[in-house]
């Protein structure tokens, strides 16, 4: 069956060879039209060590060009029912390297003059360096105010940057703008449905390394809901195939300062609420005031049974002084789901939070 982009708010359909960068309709992100094979426990050892190990789950067939040998990291234990899987340890040290794995193979097959990518900083450092794994030439789009060092990493990865003036939003928007040129790939871990068929693989690994089984909450960071999204998705293609007979709950985390999606969960809304005010916070990698997949991260959060959490300042910066005294240098970011379960009973349920970035990248709060 041909693969095929599906807008989830108008069902419009388009080749992926051929459809422009968003839904023409609605100009809101695609869904990929795909149906997963069952990933069996026994076949995996002695497969490949990396994403690419869960080969019939992943929408991209034969053998993979660009890697780096993403994925298949640590799962260690924090507490007696609170686990963490060290995603900081991958290539360009954030877990966004699942997402732009998948998205510079597909550019690479499609053959663009140019890929072009938006981020606060980790994205487009992972684009940077899979599209020079690729041979790609690549544009990335911060905002001005993005850490230094994680510019300095782009950079170094060869990628054109272009720091624009103003939030998220307006970075967003300057990309967007750059992507409707001709023969340009928009990678986006927003918008193209590739990215989160590569953060799946962060539920595969813990159903792997858990002997067939997952935790009973899986609690993610969520500012575009991208690795929320890929869970949710993989928890569902293990359910359907008979892998899994319970559903993990999803915990959604966001930082109190900007916390668009828990405020409209907590006020039983399908849709963002209205304006969300940016304020400052440490966790920068999540403070996006209008993620396009609202409607479907909160909808993924609700069908699961799971909730959201809001974490203060002062938790976020403790938590990662608490993590570095366990050994785990981690970005103010990257924190933000320890901070919130530390604080939480979470009744004595098992859960896994990722340590999605290293603390290198911005250094401590």
């Amino acid at each position: 069956m041909t693969t095929l982009y599906r807008c989830p708010v108008d069902s419009i359909t388009a080749p992926v060879d051929q459809a422009p960068w968003c839904c023409p309709r609605c100009r809101g992100p695609w869904d990929l039209d795909f149906d997963a094979g069952a990933v069996q426990l026994t076949s995996l050892p002695g497969r490949v060590n990396s994403l690419w190990r869960y080969a019939e789950a992943l929408p991209l067939r034969g053998p993979a060009a660009v890697t780096l040998g993403e994925g298949r990291t640590p799962l260690v234990p924090l507490s007696d029912n609170v686990s963490a899987k060290l995603d900081f340890l991958m290539p360009t040290l954030s877990f966004k390297d699942r997402g732009a794995v998948m998205l510079a193979e597909l550019a690479r097959r499609l053959g663009p003059r140019r890929v072009v990518a938006d981020s606060s900083g980790n994205a487009g450092t992972a684009v940077a360096a899979y599209c020079a794994r690729a041979g790609l030439p690549c544009t990335v789009f911060v905002p001005a105010s993005t850490s230094a060092k994680k510019v300095e990493q782009i950079r170094a990865h060869g990628a054109e940057l272009v720091a624009v003036p103003g939030d998220r939003e307006a970075t967003a928007a300057a990309a967007r703008a750059a992507a409707d040129a001709p023969g340009t790939f928009y990678a986006s871990h927003v918008f193209n449905p590739y990215f989160l068929h590569g953060t799946k693989t962060y539920v595969y690994e813990l159903w792997e390394d858990l002997g067939g089984r997952l935790p009973e909450v899986i609690v993610v960071p969520v500012g575009n809901g991208t690795l929320l999204l890929g869970a949710s998705l993989a928890i569902a293609e293990l359910h359907a195939g008979g892998l899994i007979s319970e559903r993990p709950a999803l915990y959604a985390v966001q930082a109190e300062a900007v916390s668009p999606l828990a405020d409209a969960f907590r006020a039983g809304a399908d849709d963002l609420l209205g304006e969300t005010a940016m304020a400052p916070t440490l966790a920068e990698g999540i403070a996006i005031p209008r993620p396009p997949r609202a409607r479907q991260i909160l909808a993924a959060v609700r069908d699961s049974g799971g909730t959201f959490l809001t974490v203060p300042e002062d938790r976020i910066r403790s938590a990662q002084l608490d993590l570095a005294a366990r050994g785990l240098f981690v970005e103010s970011t990257g924190v933000a789901c320890w901070a919130a379960v530390s604080a939480q009973p979470l009744e004595g349920r098992s859960a896994v939070v990722p340590l999605c970035g290293a603390g290198l990248k911005t250094g401590l709060a």
